[in-house]
């Protein structure tokens, strides 16, 4: 039987989701957690991938489990074994042939900055001491609504097959003293909203204007555009599936 699992993480102490040879990532300790549980091994799916520090709302993945499970009685005993930085919140029956990530249809991201120095936000947002223009940081962010290729936000070095991604919603707030990027789209590439955030503060702080900006979209190389952010800023907030697969 397949279930899908939503899961809420701290990245903090995490080399991102996936698992790797000398680092621990979230799926390791999840996949530990399980087959111990279950008293078999399990491998679980993760809806995308996440980098080193990043945190997450909501994510899932799905597993296939032979026996028979009560979702409620394991669903408190896994949140009992994992440590304090990771929750399940849900855990659904999903037909045989759903997919974490291949179903998935939008995912959404936010990158928090804070104007200020504040110890209770360390490891969750980027301490920018620089003023920024949030009205042109916004206009920019408009040029990036639609399907585009996304070359010059991406790791060079990466396993996709293409680099066009359609984004639905780009656009900052702020609460306080802290400024909000929020984003959606069908896929992410790698390092891509970390980048889009690093090249629009770039707009915002006067390094390059909006017309440069445009230009960088268009260029398609990772070099024009700016640095990626710190990672511990970035949130994993949403991904959302088809009904039908359930």
């Amino acid at each position: 039987m397949r279930y899908f699992f939503e899961i809420t993480y701290d990245g903090s102490s995490y080399a991102g989701w996936q698992n790797q040879m000398n680092a621990l990532g979230v799926q390791q300790v999840v996949e530990e957690a399980l087959s111990k549980l279950l008293r078999e091994k399990v491998s679980i799916v993760g809806s995308g991938r996440t980098d080193s520090g990043v945190h997450c709302v909501q994510q899932f993945f799905h597993a296939d489990i032979e026996k028979p499970i009560d979702r409620d009685i394991l669903l408190v005993r896994l949140n009992s074994l994992l440590p304090k930085d990771i929750a399940i919140r849900s855990i659904k029956k999903a037909k045989s042939n759903a997919h974490a990530r291949y179903d998935a249809f939008e995912r959404s991201y936010e990158y928090h900055i804070t104007a200020k120095k504040n110890p209770l936000l360390v490891g969750r947002a980027y301490y920018l001491f620089k003023p920024v223009n949030v009205e042109i940081m916004n206009a920019a962010a408009s040029l990036l609504i639609g399907e585009h290729d996304f070359t010059s936000f991406s790791k060079v070095k990466t396993d996709v097959n293409h680099f066009r991604c359609t984004i639905k919603k780009a656009k900052w707030t702020k609460k306080g003293d802290v400024l909000i990027f929020s984003i959606t789209a069908n896929r992410f590439l790698r390092g891509m909203v970390r980048a889009i955030v690093g090249t629009l503060l770039d707009v915002g702080t006067g390094k390059i204007s909006f017309k440069e900006f445009q230009a960088i979209i268009h260029s398609k190389d990772r070099k024009k555009a700016g640095m990626n952010v710190p990672a511990e800023g970035l949130f994993l907030t949403a991904v959302k599936y088809p009904k039908r697969i359930f």
